[in-house]
């Protein structure tokens, strides 16, 4: 394929809220430009950018894909993102690799949640934005009340430079408020329109919408507004210069009309990224660091070759796929660049273009453009390649932390022994994933974004690894602690043939602060414990800690002060004294008020302002304690703190109260005492788990 400067190439990411129309979109321009012989369809499964398993069954974009398209000599490279709540980290990760965003709007619900999501994304990466109202040949669509959608979400600096001909099955086409010219579409056609003179019945809304945004287009700069002021209106090269630089400083978002579907305004679209999205060598220098010094550099040719790697896909037959955005030089096929984090070269062989999921061959990638290879050894998302001579190294993006975790368990010893690698595969894919060990209840967690992210880790851990897993809520990792002190003796005597055992102790126990664990303190005076007996003690009380004393949870946030003892020149040991303060922690564990102690969660969920009251009432239910709240547009913040055992079953529920509107997060904040009916339903069915489990011993 022919090989493009960064100067003809536009790096656009398709954005919105789920079903608004952004695969489908990317669809009609890849047949408008002839790259596939027919309309593909998302309901039908053959979309080149939706080409996971997991996406066809689903019909939902799950990870962000790659195609090009070549249009009026230019190379538009698309970024078709996912648009639901669980996958959006994936769509934060891949605008790293964008310079413009086309968010897609649905002509029928307005501005959604996601929507104002990702439309904080863009302007957190400074990415010029437009607009595109679609769906507007669906029944009850309206641009008008679309349109004031994006006027009260996102202000009147979103300025229409289309309006539509006709209205839901009667949507035909679209009038160009720059050119004054009308084009007409064919439903289901190829994406290109039959330019005409603008209908009568429109002509004069067209010259209002058009007065409307020459006059935006001018207030931002002198020149244009005094000409503006003299003129009337601006000259058609100047109304296109000042557009495409408004567009650029995010001064202005332009509005365009689409029905994906159906291929109307697909051409349209294409022109406007053209003519009014900037190029990469457009954006200004890429800052990173040479070690421990700030250094930048130009999406220009002439400097040396770096590039980020933004994504990878782990595919079980090609190995390693890792998308990469030139960003300084030309990186030719099988050049060797240096990975600062690893210290090693990797060898590109085989570099080129993405369309969907095949990697079209080419020569050489220049600045700003975007390409993808195989089999690298040891780099993954977020990585850095370039010259060993100029070394840099670009920031990674900042993830949060995943919101919901699960016990993941194999159904076969097979199984178990595929697991782990399997895993180990798709979190190189996934950075947005944690898989760990829980050192207290000793469960594989799993944790993601949502339970349908961890759901699609698992089927893909069955379709492409043949690795079965089954998933189930993680144990509450209780703890157990005091409320009171203790004085108390532990001894331990066993007399046998030979040498007998014996140790004696006196301990002090007392509560700490949450969150200070555990402090050992020897106030052994005059030798009533041989110094090399006293770690003895201290390993006994911890062993017996470890192990619980009301419901087997390990016991924290307490004070042993070891203050007399005493021991025999023959028959004590260590091991006489470790069993002495396991008998020593037992007896204080009586006497010191012991309590159980729960995880409480800092958890923040955003939703439509609409459910706040019925969203806060169901946090009081689950015990939590509500922070703070904010409104941002349409969406109300809600911060709270809540018991984990409360919010296991939260994210089906959050679905069912906001039609899977809302998202939410959740970490650790601290620990705190359960409430004393909530405690005896533990402590009980932890006796009974332990009963069964004797009994089952017993069997055996």
């Amino acid at each position: 394929m022919k090989v493009y400067e960064g100067k003809d190439v536009r790096n656009v990411a398709l954005i919105g809220h789920g079903h608004s129309g952004k695969t489908t979109l990317a669809a009609g321009m890849l047949y408008a430009v002839g790259a596939t012989n027919r309309l593909t369809r998302v309901d039908e499964g053959n979309t080149l950018t939706d080409f996971d398993d997991e996406e066809i069954q689903r019909k939902v974009t799950i990870s962000t894909a790659l195609a090009f398209v070549e249009w009026r000599k230019a190379k538009i490279n698309l970024l078709d993102t996912p648009g639901f709540n669980t996958f959006l980290n994936d769509t934060r990760l891949s605008l790293v690799a964008a310079d413009a965003a086309l968010v897609l709007v649905d002509g029928i619900a307005g501005v959604e949640v996601v929507t104002e999501k990702v439309w904080e994304f863009a302007a957190q990466s400074g990415l010029p934005v437009a607009l595109i109202i679609n769906k507007l040949d669906r029944e009850n669509s309206s641009f008008e009340r679309a349109l004031e959608s994006i006027h009260a979400n996102f202000g009147r600096t979103a300025i229409p430079i289309q309006i539509p001909i006709g209205q839901e099955k009667d949507f035909r086409g679209v009038v160009d408020l720059i050119g004054m010219k009308a084009w007409f579409y064919e439903p289901d056609g190829d994406g290109k329109g039959r330019e005409a003179e603008i209908p009568a019945e429109l002509a004069e809304a067209a010259a209002k919408a058009r007065e409307a945004l020459v006059e935006m287009v001018a207030e931002g700069n002198d020149a244009l507004m005094e000409e503006y002021f003299e003129q009337g209106t601006l000259s058609p090269e100047h109304m296109l210069a000042g557009l495409r630089e408004a567009v650029k400083q995010r001064r202005l978002f332009p509005v365009l009309c689409a029905s994906a579907l159906r291929n109307m305004g697909t051409d349209r679209v294409l022109d406007f990224v053209v003519d009014f999205l900037p190029a990469p060598v457009e954006r200004g220098p890429v800052r990173g660091k040479s070690g421990e010094q700030e250094v930048e550099r130009r999406i220009a040719d002439d400097e040396p070759p770096s590039a980020f790697v933004f994504k990878t896909v782990a595919d079980p037959y090609a190995g390693r796929v890792s998308y990469f955005k030139v960003y300084s030089g030309i990186i030719k096929n099988d050049a060797s660049l240096y990975n600062p984090r690893t210290g090693a070269l990797e060898r590109l062989s085989h570099i080129g273009c993405l369309m969907g999921k095949t990697i079209t061959p080419v020569t050489e990638l220049h600045a700003g453009d975007i390409g993808a290879v195989a089999k690298l050894k040891e780099t993954l998302t977020g990585d850095t390649l370039c010259d060993k001579a100029a070394p840099i190294q670009y920031p990674a993006v900042t993830l949060p932390e995943p919101s919901i975790a699960y016990a993941i368990e194999a159904r076969s010893r097979q199984d178990e022994d595929r697991m782990g690698a399997a895993i180990q595969r798709i979190l190189e894919e996934d950075p947005s994933l944690r898989f760990y060990r829980d050192p207290q209840t000793k469960e594989f967690l799993l944790a993601g974004s949502g339970q349908q992210h961890v759901e699609v880790v698992v089927s893909r851990l069955k379709r492409r690894y043949n690795v079965d897993v089954t998933l189930k809520a993680p144990k509450i990792p209780y703890r157990e602690t005091i409320r009171g002190t203790a004085d108390v003796q532990g001894r331990h005597k066993k007399q046998t043939g030979g040498h007998g055992q014996f140790g004696d102790c006196r301990i002090r126990m007392e509560p700490l602060p949450r969150g200070a664990k555990f402090e050992f303190v020897n106030q052994i005076f005059g030798g009533a414990i041989p110094k090399q007996y006293i770690p003895a003690v201290e390993k006994g009380i911890l062993e017996a800690a470890e192990e619980g004393y009301l419901a087997g949870y390990p016991v924290v946030d307490f004070r042993v002060i070891l203050y007399d003892g005493a021991y025999h020149e023959v028959d004590s040991s260590e091991l006489s004294f470790k069993l002495a303060a396991r008998k020593a922690f037992k007896k204080a564990m009586e006497q010191a008020k012991p309590a159980l102690l729960e995880p409480i969660m800092n958890v923040e969920i955003q939703a439509p302002v609409e459910f706040a009251g019925d969203l806060m009432g169901d946090l009081n239910g689950r015990r939590g304690r509500i922070t703070g709240t904010e409104i941002r547009g349409n969406t109300q913040i809600i911060r709270a703190q809540v018991p984990m055992a409360e919010m296991l079953t939260y994210q089906t529920d959050l679905i069912s109260m906001t039609q899977g509107r809302a998202s939410f997060t959740m970490e650790l904040s601290h620990y705190d005492f359960v409430p004393q009916q909530q405690a005896e339903k533990i402590i009980a069915a932890a006796k009974a788990a332990k009963a069964g489990a004797a009994e089952e011993e017993e069997e055996e």
